[in-house]
């Protein structure tokens, strides 16, 4: 059957978008350049919980627990984020919805530290509880060492779920990147072992083949976050412990024999990405299989975007499009079969010169940057007055007049 159906009719826009090209000029100026032949692990897991922590939003939740549990090799950290208004969790004290997430990093980098801002801002919004965990990663470990982990959490969850006051039967998986690998394992296992199937999975720019190089990886290959050369570190990283067999399903979920069965699924793509057409041919696989997938695909983003809500406007868009999507999956509401294409308007290219764009662009992002990180340090009371904001609204204003952000749905046409 075709895998094509529903793919984006524009996978790559003409131009980043202006807040993106702006952030990426950024951090390439900002952040020292390391040997791409031989970069040090430490300090590539240093810069990565540096951009995470500084870029992301800490949106306001209820609790946020940090546990430990016995995992398949030894104590596994989970991070467990509570919201404060529970949606769809019945009368009562009945049990919430929850999704479980994985964190990004090529298997390589990443902790519950750097899946915190995507983790509250999914709480908040889809009033689910949210559990990410710190899985196993390469070196240190065999690639096949974090699919354990993350068997174990689900089980855990599963097993707990009174005591945590969650529902198990209303339990979803999702990660970006690496995480996204293993959401999307995670979901066949559970079908396959004859659990309940997750609610929904939400894949964000996942790795679902390991075998086979995308077009995109050639097209995105240097300049965007995630290069062509970090991606061959990775994957050199992944192999130190033992082979890689990069035919199994438990490291290549879209080489599956068959995808049959598995729950709707929510993928978030971006143009500007080495891995696009990895996640947008496992959409069109799904779809192909009788799923039903919602794309949104941000055809003037990058690998990575959503870690940086805090200067990203599309960051914040994606992730209340799948906190919505999380919380009608939770209510029962049909899984739409959608492609969206989502990108700023184009009036900021109306400007002479790039340099010039990104001067304005990137001076209302980190005016609002230093506004937020300030109402951080002073509580609600900083962030709900509009007189002490003047640069965040200065930035809505001229983002709605000249970088609005628009939505086009493609599919079905």
């Amino acid at each position: 059957m075709p895998s094509d159906i529903g793919l984006p009719a524009v996978r790559r826009a003409a131009r980043l978008d202006p807040e993106a090209h702006a952030l990426l000029r950024a951090i390439n100026i900002m952040l020292p350049r390391l040997d791409p032949q031989r970069p040090r692990l430490r300090q590539m897991r240093q810069r990565w919980q540096l951009l995470a922590r500084l870029l992301g939003r800490k949106v306001p939740v209820a609790r946020v627990d940090n546990l430990s549990i016995q995992g398949p090799a030894g104590p596994l950290k989970l991070r467990i984020f509570r919201p404060h208004r529970p949606r769809h969790a019945g009368d009562g004290d009945a049990a919430a919805p929850a999704l479980l997430w994985f964190h990004g990093g090529g298997f390589v980098l990443g902790s519950v530290a750097t899946a915190d801002s995507i983790c509250r801002n999914i709480a908040a919004r889809s009033g689910a509880i949210v559990v990410t965990a710190q899985y196993r990663l390469a070196p240190e470990h065999a690639l096949l060492a974090g699919r354990e982990d993350s068997l174990a959490v689900l089980d855990w969850m599963v097993a707990n779920s009174e005591a945590l006051g969650i529902d198990a039967t209303r339990i979803a998986v999702g990660g970006d990147s690496a995480g996204g690998n293993l959401a999307a394992v995670l979901a066949q296992r559970a079908v396959r072992r004859g659990y309940p199937a997750p609610v929904l999975q939400v894949l964000v720019y996942p790795a679902t083949n390991l075998r086979d190089e995308p077009p995109s990886r050639a097209e995105n290959a240097k300049g965007y976050l995630l290069t062509a050369e970090s991606i061959a570190w990775f994957d050199a990283l992944g192999a130190t412990r033992s082979p890689v067999d990069t035919n199994d399903p438990l490291l290549s979920p879209a080489l599956a024999r068959s995808l049959k069965g598995l729950p709707p699924t929510l993928i978030v793509s971006a143009g500007y990405d080495p891995i696009r057409d990895d996640g947008l041919a496992y959409a069109g696989h799904l779809r192909a299989t009788g799923v039903s997938v919602q794309l949104l695909h941000y055809g003037g983003q990058f690998h990575g975007f959503l870690n940086f809500d805090t200067v990203l406007r599309a960051a914040r868009d994606a992730l209340d499009r799948m906190g919505d999507a999380l919380a009608d999956a939770f209510a029962g509401c049909s899984a739409p079969d959608r492609t969206y294409e989502i990108d700023a308007g184009g009036g900021w290219q109306a400007m002479a010169g790039q340099t010039a764009r990104d001067l304005l662009v990137g001076g209302l992002m980190w005016g609002e940057w230093l506004e937020q990180s300030r109402n951080g340090l002073l509580g609600a009371g900083g962030a709900e007055n509009p007189l002490f904001n003047p640069m965040t609204r200065l930035r809505a204003q001229s983002a709605s007049m000249f970088a609005r952000l628009e939505v086009r749905e493609t599919y079905p046409t």
